[in-house]
């Protein structure tokens, strides 16, 4: 068996998850700046948020075949060096560039998705809730911050420069991910055994899988929602862009400490009591409080801490659910290209359905209703999962 080294994986993996919301979350403050500059038109803007989206749709249930044949490790490797081909290929001022290097993006990113957590489960096992809250925390901090620098950058230098200093961090996660090849964790189980091994049996045609599936889709599709429009909301009532942008850094960075709270207090039943009150109060009160034509920086901000504290929630209890309603990686890899595939489609509708109501009727109330609407299904979804027995072996 080969040797694990568990430190050298946590900061890779670290440097990994860093990466797959940050080509994302840079994008809102570049909106107009792309729109100007490339000339793409504004009911087409959304698509920049939606089609990495689509890409996680695709090729989440590709990338669990692909990793089944040749490793995790190794999968995540070469589909990180789409990435970078990605991201370097939007800094060339052109439309084409623009939708073909998101996609390539989007293609990269999903490797991470949708296999970090089970090789959280295979590289550490006795520390998975310690390997998860890492996983979010990284996501979540380095996506934030990319947005606040982002914002920044902007206004002191070009849309390419900016979008190829926010990206150089992928290169560094792919360099110091090359030392976890030697551990490439192989399905060794051949198709035959597979069928009568009981572990194998299909995350798709049990009810658990599609109720973590229903719940991840909701949570993406508020969460890219609000990370799209919620700036476009706040200056429709006269606030700045600058404060726009900080208000919806600060929702990003307010979902950080679940990255702890959520795995200590998700299987406590007081704890999940908690967890579900927080989600309502920030997934399906927060959008109508967006509505509120408040100007008053610091009532912004406690709506903003509030909405960005249940995305937190909501996020890490869906990634808690891959690693604490299966019984093994593969399950785990499994379930999660599930999710992540239908649930990523589902939510690759949002900003771009959003957006076009938004022009349709001229007012963002439609949009933050339905948005409400949909978190009360995904409270509902959450607490009949945590009632349900895991994902069944045979």
């Amino acid at each position: 068996m080969k040797t694990k080294n568990q430190s050298w994986f946590i900061i890779s993996m670290m440097l990994i998850a860093a990466n797959l919301r940050l080509p994302i979350t840079i994008i809102p403050p570049l909106l107009k700046s792309i729109e100007k500059n490339l000339g793409v038109p504004g009911s087409l803007m959304g698509l920049v948020t939606s089609i990495p989206l689509i890409a996680f749709a695709v090729f989440s249930p590709i990338i669990v075949k692909i990793a089944k044949k040749f490793g995790n490790e190794l999968t995540v490797f070469l589909f990180f060096i789409i990435l970078i081909v990605g991201s370097y290929l939007r800094i060339i001022p052109s439309i084409w560039a623009l939708f073909i290097g998101t996609t390539l993006v989007g293609i990269g990113i999903d490797s991470g998705n949708v296999l970090v957590p089970a090789m959280i489960k295979d590289h550490l096992p006795t520390k998975i809730p310690l390997g998860t809250g890492l996983y979010t925390l990284s996501m979540l901090l380095i996506g934030a911050i990319g947005t606040a620098l982002s914002g920044i950058f902007i206004t002191k230098i070009s849309l390419g420069s900016t979008l190829a200093i926010l990206s150089a961090l992928s290169i560094v996660a792919l360099i110091v991910w090359i030392p976890n090849l030697r551990s490439n964790t192989k399905d060794t189980v051949s198709s035959d055994e597979e069928e009568s091994v009981p572990n194998y049996r299909t995350v798709w045609n049990q009810s658990v899988g599609w109720l973590i599936t229903v719940y991840f889709g909701l949570q993406s599709l508020v969460y890219y929602s609000l990370l799209t429009w919620v700036p476009s909301v706040i200056e429709s009532h006269g606030v700045s862009t600058v404060v726009s942008s900080n208000i919806l850094t600060l929702l990003q960075l307010s979902g950080l400490p679940c990255s702890f709270i959520v795995p200590m207090f998700a299987s406590k039943v007081n704890g999940r009591r908690f967890l579900s009150t927080f989600l309502i109060i920030g997934y399906v009160l927060g959008p109508m409080l967006f509505l509120l034509d408040i100007k008053t920086t610091w009532i912004l901000v406690i709506i903003s801490f509030l909405t960005g504290f249940g995305s937190g929630i909501a996020f890490n209890e869906a990634i808690y659910y891959f690693t604490n309603k299966t019984t093994n990686p593969y399950q785990t890899a499994e379930v999660s290209g599930m999710a992540q595939s239908a649930g990523y489609l589902l939510a690759a509708f949002g900003p771009v359905l959003f957006g076009f109501l938004h022009e349709l009727v001229n007012s963002w109330s439609v949009t933050m209703i339905i948005m409400s609407i949909l978190s009360v299904v995904l409270v509902v979804s959450g607490i009949i999962i945590n009632h349900h027995e895991p994902i069944a072996e045979h």
